[in-house]
C-alpha cells in the first residue's frame, strides 16, 4: 500500500521507518527540502517532497504535524486527494482535531500514539517506537467503519496496544497522565530555581540526581510542545491542574498540623495506586 506521511518529524519519521519494513511505500511531505533529503537518506520514506500533490496516490494519509498545523495543513491537503483515501493524524489533542476534520473529510478518524522521546526532528526518528505502546483511536458516530479498519490494521501492525475512546474521553485522561506532569514538572524545576541563596542552589544542582531527573525530566522538553497542550486542551488541563493544586493543599495542610500518621496514611496510598499507572 502507498501510505503518505504529512510532518517528517520524530513521530513520523519512526511511522516511515516501520511502514518500509513492513513493505508499503511510503511517502513523505515537510516544509523543508532539507527534512526531505535527510529522510530520504536515512531510508524513512521512499520518496518525499514539500508539494503536497506528493500524496494524491496514497491510500492513507497519517498527519504528523503540530497540533496548531493539523487542521490547516489538513486543508490543503484533501484539494489533491480523492474522496476514497483515508486521513488519520497522531495528534495529542483530540476534541478540536475531530469536531474540526469530521465535517470536512467522511473518511477521517483521529489518532493518538502514546509514544516518543525528549528528541524532535527527523534525526530523532527511530524503529519500533510504536513496539508495546498504547496509541488511542477516536471515530465518532460518522466514522465509516471501512476507515477504521484499515487504519487499525496498520496501527495493529505497528506492535501498538490499540484503544477506542470519544475524542472527549480522550482528553480528559490526558490532561491528567501527559499534560499536567508536563505543568507540575515546570512548577518544580521553577520552584528549586527559586532559591535565592546562590550557593544552596548550586549544591541543589550537584545533588540532583535519579529522583529529580525522573520528576523533572518532561518539564524540559519542547516547550512549543507544552504550549499547544495548554491551548488545545485548557478546559481539561485546568481542571487536572486543580484536582493536584486540592491534593497539594492537603499535603501542605498535613504537615502544617505535623500529622505524620495522616501523612504516611497518604504516602502509602499512592504507593499502592502508582503501579496502576505504570508497570
Amino acid at each position: 500500500m502507498k501510505i503518505g506521511i504529512l510532518g517528517l518529524g520524530l513521530i513520523g519519521g519512526s511511522l516511515g521507518y516501520d511502514l518500509r519494513s513492513l513493505g508499503h511505500h511510503v511517502l513523505g511531505v515537510s516544509q523543508r527540502e532539507s527534512t526531505c533529503e535527510k529522510a530520504i537518506a536515512l531510508g524513512s520514506v521512499d520518496q518525499a517532497s514539500v508539494d503536497m500533490k506528493l500524496l494524491a496516490d496514497a491510500g492513507v494519509v497519517f498527519i504528523c504535524t503540530p497540533i496548531a498545523l493539523i487542521v490547516p495543513q489538513l486543508r490543503q491537503l484533501i484539494d489533491h486527494l480523492p474522496v476514497t483515501t483515508v486521513i488519520t493524524d497522531v495528534g495529542s489533542v483530540k476534541t478540536p482535531i475531530v469536531q474540526a476534520i469530521a465535517p470536512l473529510w467522511e473518511n477521517f478518524i483521529g489518532g493518538h500514539p502514546m509514544a516518543g522521546t525528549a528528541d524532535s526532528g527527523i534525526e530523532a526518528a527511530r524503529q519500533n517506537l510504536f513496539v508495546g505502546r498504547p496509541y488511542v483511536l477516536t471515530p465518532d458516530s460518522t466514522t465509516p467503519k471501512t476507515a477504521i479498519a484499515v487504519v487499525e490494521q496498520i496501527v495493529g501492525s505497528l506492535g501498538a496496544r490499540i484503544y477506542y475512546c470519544q475524542p472527549e474521553q480522550h482528553d480528559r485522561a490526558v490532561s491528567l497522565i501527559s499534560h499536567l506532569p508536563v505543568m507540575v514538572s515546570t512548577a518544580l524545576i521553577a520552584a528549586c530555581m527559586g532559591e535565592t541563596d546562590s550557593q544552596v542552589l548550586q549544591l541543589a544542582q550537584n545533588l540532583a540526581s535519579s529522583g529529580f531527573r525522573d520528576t523533572s525530566r518532561v518539564g524540559g522538553g519542547n516547550p512549543e510542545l507544552g504550549v499547544m497542550m495548554a491551548q488545545y486542551n485548557r478546559q481539561e488541563l485546568l481542571s487536572s491542574l486543580q484536582q493536584y493544586r486540592q491534593h497539594l493543599d492537603e499535603l501542605t495542610k498535613l504537615i502544617e498540623q505535623e500529622d505524620w500518621a495522616a501523612l504516611q496514611f497518604k504516602l502509602q496510598s499512592t504507593g499502592k495506586d502508582r503501579p496502576k499507572f505504570v508497570d
